[in-house]
């Protein structure tokens, strides 16, 4: 079977990592495939929102360490450069809402993956762990950069460092997630989220998306004038002019992602 499920429902591309037996560890293949799926993705119009889970028990173990140990297999810095690095660009460059539904454990380059998607779902049996130094290595993945956007200088040093499990509840307080469903729910809500944003007017959710960004590394007035001109564009889309109609008019928004 394929490492990598895909599927096309209601304006949302599924992508579903798929090697439970191994927790969904990545090797070269499935982290291959899942670029040739995110760069679909990035071209299909009718592809309005991604979202990516995994099969079975886990959402990723992280890397397959029997892939990187065995006899001829990647060195750490092609796993980097060729596996990882271009999956997390690749998520962030996408002009389209990507979610993560962590199903299960999310671990190591796993986690950051995760992290690093626009909206992160959880089901209450998910976890995260920064598993690197558990075998002398640091976060990778866009890791130190994420992880203490979201959570802070001082919880993200501990995480890293001591590498302990965080539970799905602990998690969204302190704000890795944006929220948590129960198991029984968790795979039919974090469709229904991804369908609501799918049926949303998708080029202002893409100029958000690249917005919330470079705030990151822009002071203030650069980030008024890139919001400045972002809304220009915003303004120029047929689903700017389709919102205004139908709010004068009191009726549902029709928006075609154009």
């Amino acid at each position: 079977m394929s490492s990598i499920i895909f599927h096309i429902e209601n304006g949302v591309a599924h992508i579903t990592l798929n090697r439970p037996d191994k927790l969904n560890a990545f090797n070269r293949e499935m982290a291959i495939l899942l670029q040739a799926r995110l760069d679909q993705c990035a071209s299909l119009h009718e592809v309005r929102a991604v979202r990516i889970t995994g099969m079975g028990k886990a959402f990723s173990a992280g890397q397959d360490l029997s892939e990187i140990t065995a006899p001829g297999g990647p060195t750490m810095s092609q796993i980097l450069s060729e596996h990882y690095n271009p999956i997390v660009k690749k998520i962030r460059a996408m002009a389209k809402p990507v979610v993560a539904a962590v199903n299960g454990v999310a671990a190591g380059a796993g986690a950051n993956i995760a992290l690093c998607c626009d909206i992160v779902v959880a089901a209450g049996s998910a976890s995260f762990i920064q598993a690197f130094s558990r075998i002398g290595l640091i976060p990778d993945s866009g890791g130190t950069y994420f992880l203490p956007r979201l959570i802070g200088w001082q919880k993200a040093s501990a995480l890293a460092m001591l590498g302990d499990k965080v539970g799905a509840d602990e998690a969204e307080r302190l704000g890795m997630v944006y929220k948590v469903f129960p198991d029984e729910t968790f795979v039919a809500e974090s469709m229904q989220l991804s369908e609501r944003l799918s049926a949303m007017a998708t080029r202002s959710l893409a100029l958000t998306k690249h917005a919330l960004s470079r705030s990151f590394s822009q002071d203030l007035d650069t980030q008024l004038d890139l919001e400045d001109r972002f809304q220009q564009d915003a303004a120029l889309t047929y689903d700017y002019r389709e919102g205004v109609e139908a709010f004068l008019q009191k009726r549902a928004p029709v928006f075609l992602g154009k």
